[in-house]
């Protein structure tokens, strides 16, 4: 059985990759940072589920885990990897902790390149481990990762340097054969949303963005309600990792429409349009 490993598992995008791919016949091992997560899911998904339990940011414990999945593979291959675990930490750019802003780079980049450095050789990125058959990885980025918006610029900033990374990294795995896939959803239906509409936003109330922020969130709120559910960005998953000739990227949204003229229009149009339906103008 072929295997692949997929992290931040226990809810959202990542259950819902690891509900398509088991529903396809592979083998998921699936991080979580909590052994409650892990019990859940081994009960829900049964043999065709292994539990890792680390946090993306923790090189040692990302190695130990690296190194439980050698085992269990067997001299095996990695079918693929899913860099999928990440946070949201929101705010305006003037105000936001710096330490929350580091927080964000840290898991959304930083933690990205530490799973990818422990897990490459098992997808035969390496000179001991080099195969006719390499794995492929996922990297799980969003539409914020070419837009910028206001006050999800931590956000934003994480997912655009996850593309420079993923660009970067795809070339240079030329020389192993491991392709590096982009997965840029738009509004997905998971639980970030009611995070969002949980979130405590009194910190920039008394700031000169209190009532846009206020505007953000619930246009953020709504719209991932209405967004895709997380196996439809499981599917694209699949569709990465076993399609004879992946796209670099694949960009999943109920809003095609407006993904497009957020990257075509000009940026000053886009800047003007942004600013008066937020009340950002001067």
């Amino acid at each position: 059985m072929k295997s692949i490993v997929v992290t931040g598992a226990s809810t959202g995008i990542g259950l819902g990759c690891v509900k398509v791919l088991v529903a396809k016949g592979f083998h998921v091992f699936g991080s979580v940072r909590k052994q409650q997560d892990a019990d859940r899911l081994s009960a829900e998904f049964g043999d065709r589920f292994t539990p890792l339990v680390f946090d993306v940011t923790d090189a040692s414990a990302v190695a130990s885990a690296a190194r439980s999945v050698a085992e269990r593979l067997g001299g095996q291959t990695l079918f693929g990897l899913v860099n999928n675990a990440g946070i949201a930490n929101p705010g305006p750019l003037l105000h936001i902790p710096v330490d929350a802003f580091r927080q964000q780079l840290e898991v959304n980049v930083t933690g990205q390149l530490i799973v990818t450095q422990a897990f490459a050789p098992l997808l035969g990125a390496s000179p001991e481990t080099r195969t006719a058959t390499p794995g492929r990885i996922c990297m799980m980025s969003s539409v914020g990762g070419k837009v910028g918006m206001p006050f999800v610029g931590p956000y934003n900033t994480s997912k655009f340097a996850l593309e420079g990374l993923s660009e970067s990294l795809r070339r240079e795995l030329m020389l192993y054969g491991v392709d590096v896939i982009v997965i840029a959803p738009g509004a997905i239906a998971t639980p970030i949303w009611e995070k969002a509409d949980a979130l405590d936003i009194s910190a920039y109330e008394k700031t000169p963005y209190g009532p846009s922020v206020d505007k953000v969130k619930s246009y953020m709120t709504e719209m991932g309600r209405k967004g895709f559910p997380p196996e439809k960005i499981g599917e694209t998953v699949h569709t990465a990792l076993t399609a004879h000739k992946p796209k670099t990227r694949y960009v999943v949204t109920p809003d095609p429409l407006g993904n497009w003229l957020s990257l075509h229009m000009p940026k000053r149009m886009v800047d003007k349009t942004i600013a008066k339906q937020l009340g950002l103008v001067k």
